[in-house]
């Protein structure tokens, strides 16, 4: 794909997303449902929905090696491999505990052994070592199919949505269990609070698609940072 096909398929999906605000806002699900998915589908790979044209996850990863995967660039916070677990954890978290009022993937899945890493928060409260750590020791390749598995789950969720579910607000209850499980810290209040705060249906732009978009445009700002690294 080209850099100029590349940019208009990113306008495209900004335009795209702002077609689904203006759906949720209207409170039109059955409109909003399809675009959605498809635009769910692009910030995830191009194998969680058949025939999708572009996936900005598979472009902003296609030729990335391991070690520039795990590495942290100098003067940057973040690796790729956090950068993709992040992403995968709020969307995990949000939609399945959130909206769905069930076990997250990496429960039910029985993720966490496979990923080898001890953490299970988000990341958002993490210290420079944590980051790290967890790009370290992570497995890559487990660490892109538990991102697969939520995706597909949470297009599950979606299509079997009670409509009227998304025009209220997260249950206490739900809030309170994220913190109490530890996928979000104590000391990230704030980020529970806008959760909270918020009707359900805005979780079906922030996080699950707009959050993957933004940090996968950072994946992307990273490249000419781990160009030159050693591929192996």
């Amino acid at each position: 794909m080209s850099a100029i096909s590349a940019e208009a398929q990113r306008r495209a999906w900004n335009q795209q997303h702002q077609i689904l605000r203006r759906l949720l806002k209207e409170r039109d699900f059955s409109s909003a449902l399809p675009v959605f998915l498809d635009h769910h589908a692009q910030v995830h790979t191009a194998r969680l929905q058949h025939g999708l044209p572009w996936s900005f996850q598979d472009e902003a990863l296609n030729g990335l090696s391991e070690v520039q995967l795990r590495l942290i660039p100098r003067g940057r916070p973040h690796s790729v491999a956090w950068l993709i677990w992040h992403i995968t954890r709020v969307e995990d978290v949000t939609l399945n505990v959130l909206l769905a009022d069930s076990a997250q993937v990496l429960e039910s899945g029985g993720w966490q052994g496979k990923l080898t890493t001890h953490f299970i928060d988000t990341g958002n409260e993490m210290s420079e070592e944590e980051i790290a750590r967890l790009s370290a020791e992570i497995n890559l390749k487990a660490l892109l199919a538990y991102r697969l598995a939520v995706g597909k789950r949470t297009r599950s969720i979606v299509r079997h949505l009670r409509p009227a579910a998304l025009w209220q607000r997260p249950a206490p209850d739900r809030v309170q269990r994220i913190a109490a499980v530890g996928a979000v810290r104590a000391d990230d209040s704030p980020l529970l609070t806008y959760w909270g705060q918020n009707l359900s249906a805005n979780l079906l732009l922030m996080p699950a698609t707009r959050h993957g978009f933004l940090h996968l445009n950072e994946v992307q700002r990273l490249w000419p940072r781990l160009q030159g690294t050693k591929s192996s």
